[in-house]
């Protein structure tokens, strides 16, 4: 079984290139009352990663340690700068299948080697408030780093590294900073002890060469769309670790990152060739789905939540939380072998290599302002002519679909935007904002349409089971009324949303 620990810290180095980093005396930290000796400890590690430094290269740490309190596997997940999830699993003599899983989406199906081996010899002090509350932990470490592939050397180092306490006030770190400072240290210029290790054990360090500063090319629309795939595929491959862990709402991130990557691709297909990114988006497509299945049970869960426990006629929730536990188990196996499978690891390759030799267009050489306003404009176009066929469309299932239509739409050129804002800037930004309104209300009816369907069904096995359906009506009617006030709301809020003054600042 893995735990997880948030980490929060910061590594400190000595000033001048001839001292040692020593810990001062923190008993004059403002706030500290007691600061309290744990001795010195060794602490064996050896960092696991891909031939070619997958892990690495997404400042993830994989690491087997031995020595002090916290001996075994470490994983450590990057959360924000000098934030990482350290998740931990007992010793074992190979990485735990636990902790493969959750890099699975970076390794792929690559081996992970033993790759350098850090001995520190850590003393550590406690610094605790007048409550006798842990603030920070501080340590000083002489650390040792030998590199366990061919031809590594060996590097030598000391540094200091203070963890903040669980629960305590990040504003604490920089206190300390303020009495390291005076003490002459500084901040590390390495992120981590792997990062310098790396770095100082190369077997064959980069020559150092001096290169005559250049003008900076202006960036062309190619470059933009580029950055944006980027971004998102970042996000697909950050947000794995949390899917696989259930954690609140990643299921939901993971398919907005894969409708914004195919979003870009339709959008933008004068800059990128649609010929090679239409199998991709059609991928994408695929893992949306998968991820998406059980939604509109989701969404009924929380609509059931709001009605008063009054109107709750029979075992309504039970047969609500019946269904959903049911179907759990089979979900988090479905999903484990879905994100470990064989397709969705190949779109991950098939990302990674159309970034590395992206299929540019002549369009993609151009400034970014006229092709991607003219982009997004495009776009606004297919919506505005879907929702002008809704308000058009008597009552019904036919007027249902066409609005879900649009709320696509509105949701392609609401991300459209969004990619634009790097060029485009603020006029981007108020468009997608505007677009982002309508996508919701179009969306919430959406749910409504659905959450209906899904009533019907349990309505249906309700009755046959002899069970009120007295709730499951009122939830029906709710909802009817719901859809129909997002139909009321559509025509006043369209014609707000689309504006002309919005669409001329970006150019049209």
């Amino acid at each position: 079984m893995a735990d997880t620990v948030r980490e929060i810290e910061r590594k400190y180095e000595p000033g001048d290139s001839t001292g040692k980093a020593r810990l001062p005396d923190l008993r004059r930290v403002k706030g500290v009352a007691t600061v309290t000796d744990r001795g010195t400890h060794k602490l064996d590690a050896v960092y696991y990663d891909t031939a070619d430094r997958r892990l690495t290269g997404a400042h993830i740490t994989l690491r087997r340690r031995t020595g002090g309190t916290d001996a075994g596997w470490h994983l450590k997940l990057p959360v924000a700068p000098g934030v990482r999830d350290e998740i931990r699993a007992p010793l074992s003599p190979a990485v735990p299948r636990a902790l493969t899983d959750l890099v699975r989406s970076r390794i792929r199906r690559a081996d992970l080697t033993p790759l350098v081996r850090i001995v520190s010899r850590r003393t550590v002090r406690q610094l605790f408030d007048d409550d006798g509350v842990l603030l920070a932990e501080a340590s000083e470490d002489t650390v040792t780093a030998d590199r366990l592939t061919r031809g590594g050397r060996t590097a030598r180092w000391t540094e200091v590294e203070v963890e903040l306490g669980e629960g305590a006030d990040p504003a604490f770190l920089d206190t300390v900073e303020r009495r390291l400072r005076k003490a002459g240290l500084r901040q590390s210029k390495a992120p981590s002890k792997l990062a310098r290790a790396l770095e100082e054990t190369d077997p064959a360090p980069p020559k150092a060469t001096r290169k005559r500063p250049g003008k900076p090319a202006r960036p062309t629309a190619g470059d933009h769309v580029l950055a944006y795939v980027r971004e998102q595929t970042d996000a697909l491959l950050a947000l794995d670790p949390a899917v696989r862990g259930r954690a609140e709402d990643s299921v939901h991130q993971m398919r907005v990152a894969t409708r914004r990557l195919r979003s870009a691709f339709r959008t933008y297909g004068k800059v990128l060739d649609r010929k090679a990114t239409d199998p991709i988006g059609e991928e994408l497509k695929w893992l949306a789905a998968e991820l998406g299945v059980d939604r509109d049970r989701e969404v009924l869960a929380e609509r059931l939540s709001e009605v008063d426990g009054t109107l709750v006629l029979g075992p309504v929730r039970a047969r609500l939380r019946g269904a959903a536990a049911g179907r759990g188990k089979g979900a988090r196996k479905r999903l484990a072998a879905l994100l470990d499978g064989d397709r969705y690891l190949t779109l991950l390759d098939t990302l990674d290599a159309l970034l590395a030799d992206p299929p540019l267009l002549p369009a993609a050489a151009l400034p970014p302002g006229d092709v991607l306003a003219g982009a997004v404009l495009r776009d606004y176009g297919r919506l505005a002519a879907r929702v002008e066929h809704a308000l058009t469309t008597g009552p019904g299932p036919e007027r249902d679909t066409v609005l879900h239509d649009a709320r696509k739409a509105a949701k392609r050129v609401r991300y459209a935007a969004e990619a634009a804002q790097s060029a485009l800037g603020k006029p981007a930004k108020r468009f997608a904002e505007r677009m982002k309104s309508v996508q919701t209300l179009l969306g919430d009816h959406q749910d409504s349409v659905m959450a209906r369907t899904a009533l019907r069904t349990l309505a249906a096995e309700a009755h046959a089971a002899g069970e009120s359906t007295f709730t499951l009506g009122l939830l029906y009617g709710r909802e009817e009324r719901r859809a129909a006030d997002d139909e009321r709301e559509l025509p006043g809020l369209w014609r707000k949303a689309s504006r002309k003054r919005y669409r001329e600042a970006l150019g049209a």
